[in-house]
């Protein structure tokens, strides 16, 4: 939590999917509802893979989140929509590699920020912040009661950008990640994933799935073409942007033949 923030009780509605919980259940997690459950397996009915993807997603964070300390010298994160806690939180892979490392969550579901605040806030180098990923000015300003600015910060929106709708205001993903990118530090770095498809019904039934069953708490699965642009005007690091199954991966990752045809998580890591 920010320094002098008052912890205020947050209603948990177990009738209404959350991402978080459904995403917590993709991963073997139990930190969910019936609701949620319910509405995994309806999505599983459109997109088979996501139990898949969702698994793959949490394995490329670890090695993202390795490759910023081992190889770029990066010890402070800001983990926008940081989800449920589960096996190698960010400060737990980040803090095995260098024990100074820092790390900023923000989350506004009310399950996470419960959970976080018993299992990830846990010493002097992590802040739960109770806050929208499209709050910049106040996310930044909070984290700089732990972060040091003259220091390089990797920001993270790692699978949650689809969460957030196309608007014509400073909500708008594209513009939120262009206010971060403008206001880090020299140096810093930006790992952006989320979910696209080629499949126009996959898309499209995702999207209207999770906008029907989480009450407008969605944004879109978009095309690879439209999350290429969120990476404007930022220098893309090897191995470049795709799917992050290919991402520097510890073991082989599995031939095109195996691979999910309806979607995939895209991205990858950039300096800004």
């Amino acid at each position: 939590m920010a320094h002098g923030e008052k912890r205020q009780p947050r209603f948990v509605d177990m009738d209404t999917p959350s991402v978080a919980r459904m995403y917590d259940w993709l991963l073997g997690g139990t930190a969910n509802y019936e609701s949620d459950r319910d509405a995994c397996r309806r999505l599983l009915d459109i997109a088979p893979s996501s139990q898949k993807l969702a698994q793959s997603n949490r394995a490329f964070l670890r090695r993202v989140v390795r490759a910023l300390v081992k190889d770029h010298g990066v010890t402070q994160f800001i983990d926008h929509g940081s989800g449920l806690p589960t096996r190698d939180n960010v400060h737990e892979v980040a803090q095995r590699l260098n024990p100074a490392s820092r790390v900023v969550y923000v989350d506004n579901d009310p399950m996470v920020l419960a959970h976080g605040r018993t299992t990830l806030d846990e010493d002097h180098r992590t802040l739960i912040l109770d806050c929208d990923m499209r709050e910049t000015e106040k996310i930044l300003s909070a984290a700089r009661s732990i972060l040091d600015w003259s220091k390089p910060v990797a920001a993270l929106f790692v699978s949650v950008l689809h969460c957030l709708a196309d608007t014509d205001d400073e909500g708008d993903p594209a513009r939120v990640v262009r206010r971060v990118a403008e206001a880090l530090p020299p140096g810093s770095y930006m790992v952006i994933c989320q979910l696209v498809s080629d499949d126009p019904q996959v898309r499209d039934g995702v999207t209207k799935l999770m906008e029907r069953e989480t009450h407008g708490q969605w944004g879109r699965v978009r095309r690879t073409s439209e999350v290429r642009r969120f990476f404007d005007g930022m220098e893309i690091q090897p191995p470049g942007l795709g799917d992050v199954i290919d991402w520097r991966p510890d073991t082989p990752p599995p031939p095109q033949h195996l691979r999910p045809t309806d979607w995939v998580e895209w991205g990858g890591l950039a300096r800004v």
